[in-house]
């Protein structure tokens, strides 16, 4: 199969990462394939500048990916420890949180002082399918001081009835249910750098 890469996506690869650059967050690290460009949106520079305070407000999703055509927004929750303590509806506050990257990355690609971020903007926003993951790390053996949160099943029917505008097929997995969807182009383990 012919890559799809081009000379400017070679370019952005040694910025961003890529299988020799895992992204942590939390207690997790996420490794993505070679052949992907991954970056951690909720860390860059235009978001944190203009994006974040912008409108009221802006949330973030912690990922983007963009692998052979398909830009994948990422957003990870690990309640294997700590609770969720939110208010919002977790359904509605991941659905603003992809509208408001969305945004962000049309404002980026057009107004981004960075070069890399406003390159990477643009690769995202080319992509012909976008993609929503909610990656969720609960106890795998719940218990009353430690239950599970969310249930995943649930929780996927209803990304898909506030999210079908933008993907009609989202998903929650977790690192071992990542397994068995080989469209995903990273894997996820235990973060060695993760201070408390």
């Amino acid at each position: 199969m012919k890559s799809w890469l081009n000379l400017t996506d070679i370019w952005i690869l040694k910025r961003w990462g890529n299988h020799m650059t895992p992204l942590d967050e939390g207690r997790l690290t996420f490794t993505f394939s070679g052949d992907s460009l991954a970056t951690q949106y909720d860390d860059w520079t235009f978001y944190k500048s203009h994006i974040q305070s912008a409108w009221g407000g802006c949330k973030a999703i912690d990922f983007i990916c963009v692998h052979q055509r398909q830009t994948w927004l990422i957003e990870v929750k690990d309640y294997r420890i700590d609770r969720r303590t939110k208010i919002l509806d977790f359904g509605d506050e991941i659905a603003l949180k992809v509208r408001d990257t969305l945004a962000g990355l049309a404002a980026a690609r057009c107004n981004a002082n960075d070069a890399d971020e406003r390159r990477m903007a643009g690769e995202a926003l080319q992509c012909k399918k976008l993609r929503v993951v909610l990656h969720l790390e609960q106890p795998r053996n719940p218990s009353k001081l430690f239950p599970q949160v969310i249930d995943p099943s649930k929780m996927t029917q209803k990304l898909k009835q506030k999210l079908k505008a933008v993907d009609a097929h989202p998903r929650v997995v977790d690192k071992h249910s990542l397994k068995s969807n080989p469209d995903m182009c990273w894997s996820v383990d235990e973060s060695s750098s993760y201070k408390h």
